[in-house]
């Protein structure tokens, strides 16, 4: 197969606010290649996303996305490999250009499963899709009361696992947020898995930090997520020491593998939450399990967006048995549920798989990309680089 167009779909909520939820909006790609069409989804601002795959030339390590894609040979799992070391080499300058490649790498994965007839779980090298123990993912509440509202309500729709994040958490005191995790306990009973996520609110101020790891301990919390940024390497490790009971988890904000293998190795975390729309796609991703499981951590998928998202998200762990805590967004915007005609739903146990379907095994639904696409057109010298393509096209 040779790939013939690559098209993006630019979605949008009619309304965006500043809350940390990333299912308001949506960058769809869909690539076309021997007769077949596969979906990914770039997890990035749509609009600088397509502006990498397009802008002109500004010398060999500054090239758009295109060059390294459009016309490839698409017949192997080895040929998606070329084409992502092509990218970060042809593109090495352009630095959107790997949450760009990204959601195009899922879509590769897309079509070579359906040409295979076999998921992408299974190209990847696994043998089955293991269930996995979703965490109800959501925001904490403006108040405790509200934080135990809404873990109460994912309790009662029988999630095992919440996790709370960002919402007012490191914004106010050390007893302000320990209400919020002694909230959260309580929402979900003594047998739940709490997880807390302070989305690098303390940048890189280690003690703000451990100021909250007495509370975080007597909540009995599995994990603090991302309490620095992806680069806070020392800051990351000397929590890790002082933790205790409490692990630490980051790297979705690892862009690349050499960034999640640092977290791992420098940075002394137990979980290494890894996001397929920012990493390259499911091909990077894999090899973050592989060396997550060398060394003795905890891969988990990370995504806040749709479920052809979810699918992705899913891939590069879905055969590791003992690897079991799975993200599954609940709070997303309509845009999101919406997109795909299909959801990995929960099984009758509470627990959900990556899908046993050719590819990712998700479709889109195409009225949903009509009612949500934004118009936009990108030009340079009087020349159209992109205009919003048309999805029954």
């Amino acid at each position: 197969m040779q790939i013939e167009s690559v098209d993006f779909f630019y979605l949008s909520m009619p309304v965006v606010t500043t809350d940390a939820d990333g299912s308001q909006d949506a960058l769809l790609v869909r690539v076309a290649a021997g007769g077949l069409v596969g979906y990914g989804e770039c997890e990035a601002a749509p609009l600088p996303s397509i502006a990498a795959f397009v802008c002109p030339m500004s010398h060999g390590a500054c090239q758009p996305v295109a060059t390294s894609v459009l016309g490839q040979r698409l017949d192997s799992v080895q040929d998606i490999a070329a084409i992502s070391a092509s990218v970060a080499y042809n593109s090495m300058d352009v630095l959107q250009a790997a949450h760009t490649y990204s959601g195009v790498e899922m879509a590769l994965w897309d079509v070579l499963g359906k040409a295979r007839g076999e998921p992408a779980w299974k190209l990847l090298g696994y043998t089955a899709s293991h269930p996995k123990t979703p965490y109800a993912s959501l925001l904490f509440g403006d108040t405790a009361q509200q934080t135990l509202e809404r873990g109460r309500a994912e309790r009662q729709r029988g999630f095992q696992a919440v996790k709370f994040g960002w919402g007012a958490i490191g914004r106010g005191t050390v007893q302000q947020d320990a209400d919020h995790f002694f909230a959260a306990r309580e929402a979900i009973g003594t047998d739940g898995i709490l997880l807390v996520d302070v989305g690098t609110i303390f940048v890189d101020d280690l003690e703000r930090a451990a100021l909250r790891l007495d509370a975080l301990q007597q909540a009995r919390a599995t994990w603090l997520e991302e309490p620095f940024h992806a680069s806070a390497l020392e800051q990351y490790a000397a929590l890790a020491r002082r933790s205790g009971s409490v692990r630490i988890a980051g790297g979705e904000g690892a862009h690349n593998v050499s960034m999640a293998r640092h977290l791992i190795d420098y940075g002394g975390i137990g979980y290494v939450q890894i996001d397929c729309g920012r990493i390259g796609g499911l091909g990077p991703a894999k090899q973050v399990a592989d060396h997550a499981v060398a060394r003795g951590v905890t891969y988990v998928n990370h995504t806040f967006t749709s479920h052809l998202a979810l699918s992705a998200s899913m891939q590069p762990f879905a055969g590791l048995a003992d690897h079991h805590i799975c993200e599954y967004p609940v709070q997303l915007k309509a845009l999101a549920v919406e997109l795909t005609r299909n959801h990995l739903d929960l099984d009758p146990h509470g627990q959900v798989a990556a899908p046993d379907a050719p590819g990712l095994g998700i479709d889109i639904d195409a009225a949903a990309v009509a009612r949500y696409q934004q118009d936009v057109e990108i030009r340079v010298g009087g020349k159209t680089l992109y205009a919003s393509p048309v999805f029954g096209e």
